[in-house]
């Protein structure tokens, strides 16, 4: 029997937080010790670097991830936004449609990630990045991590097409 995707993860609000910062598993040590947060779970890139960490505060869920300029994904050290905001709505499409239409600005294209979300970027006019998403593929840790891979080798080649 196949599980029922829902587009709004069990245990997500609406919005939910994501913070790009140099130094993720520090940033996670920190959130642990000073604010009781639970680490659910973190993926690492092929350099170790954390590409998604999901924590627990309390009734709400932090997203954060290390620094990737090579992707214009700083943090506020290094000039960056501090933070983003995450959308999960039920038809992403239409979310993205009404965002783009009222004049936010496509930072990452909306489509069908290796994590099983159909997520893009916009930037909204007063500079803020915002991510909207829905849940399209519930996977397993090891599908997502096949996946990851999977995604990480066809960046690698890409980027070595245009170097």
């Amino acid at each position: 029997m196949t599980e029922k995707v829902t587009p709004i993860p069990e245990g997500f609000h609406t919005l939910t937080p994501h913070l790009v910062v140099k130094g993720a598993e520090q940033a996670i040590e920190f959130y642990q010790k000073a604010l009781g947060a639970q680490l659910l779970g973190k993926h690492a890139g092929p350099d170790g670097k954390i590409i998604h960490a999901l924590l627990q505060i309390g009734d709400s869920k932090l997203m954060l991830a290390d620094e990737f300029p090579e992707f214009g994904s700083v943090g506020p050290q290094n000039g960056g936004t501090a933070v983003s905001i995450h959308v999960y709505v039920e038809n992403v499409d239409k979310a993205w449609e009404r965002a783009v239409g009222a004049g936010a600005k496509v930072k990452m294209p909306l489509m069908d990630q290796f994590w099983g979300d159909r997520y893009g970027q916009v930037t909204d006019p007063f500079g803020h990045l915002w991510s909207l998403g829905s849940r399209i593929k519930i996977m397993t840790p090891q599908e997502m991590e096949r996946a990851q891979a999977e995604a990480f080798a066809k960046a690698a080649e890409k980027m070595k097409k245009t170097a």
